[in-house]
């Protein structure tokens, strides 16, 4: 068989499948914020995408560039921010992780574009395990044919440190954030591949 002829099947086998699992997300109910929530909000922004808008390829899973963050509204006595983001718009039983950044500095409001690609942490600040069982950002991915996924950017304001080593999976960060939430904000980037 054709080089070319074998990737065109390989193309519409791949959109079929994404077609055929459309109706299967995880909910957002799987997400770290799920619940409700009386405490005030934080502001989570990038100049990358607005609010609930298309992210950039440069972000996706081709490159896996982080985008850059900044946020406000870090009430008095935050101690500690954690940041995860998650898909739950993935075919499967929990939201996919895509990225786990905690032990961040109240004094920070920012985390610069391309962490792990050319630019470091900040000191103290550390990564958790992603879905694919490794440490840094794993950009938007979704089948082929499977429809719009969001990626929500969780920042939680936390009124302790939470103590975790780098590495954490996320339902370890979860659990150690438990009781601990002082405010919380979300930015929501799409996805999709036809």
């Amino acid at each position: 068989m054709q080089p070319r002829r074998f990737m065109h099947i390989a193309d519409r086998a791949s959109r079929l499948a994404g077609h055929l699992l459309r109706a299967i997300r995880a909910g957002d109910e799987t997400l770290a914020s799920a619940g409700p929530f009386s405490g005030p909000s934080l502001t989570i922004t990038t100049p990358s995408f607005p609010n609930d808008g298309p992210m950039p390829s440069r972000h996706a899973g081709d490159h896996n560039v982080s985008p850059p963050l900044a946020w406000s509204g870090a009430p008095k006595g935050t101690r500690e921010l954690a940041l995860l983001v998650e898909d739950p718009d993935a075919p499967l039983p929990q939201a996919f992780v895509h990225w786990m950044v905690y032990g961040i500095s109240p004094a920070l409001c920012s985390l610069p574009e391309g962490i792990g690609i050319g630019t470091k942490l900040p000191r103290g600040v550390a990564e958790g395990r992603n879905s694919t069982g490794r440490s840094g950002f794993v950009g938007p991915k979704p089948p082929r044919g499977h429809g719009v996924h969001h990626y929500h950017f969780q920042l939680f304001a936390l009124d302790e440190p939470l103590g975790i080593a780098p590495g954490a999976e996320r339902d370890a960060l979860v659990l150690a954030m438990k009781g601990h939430v002082l405010a919380r904000g979300e930015l929501v980037g799409t996805y999709e591949i036809r």
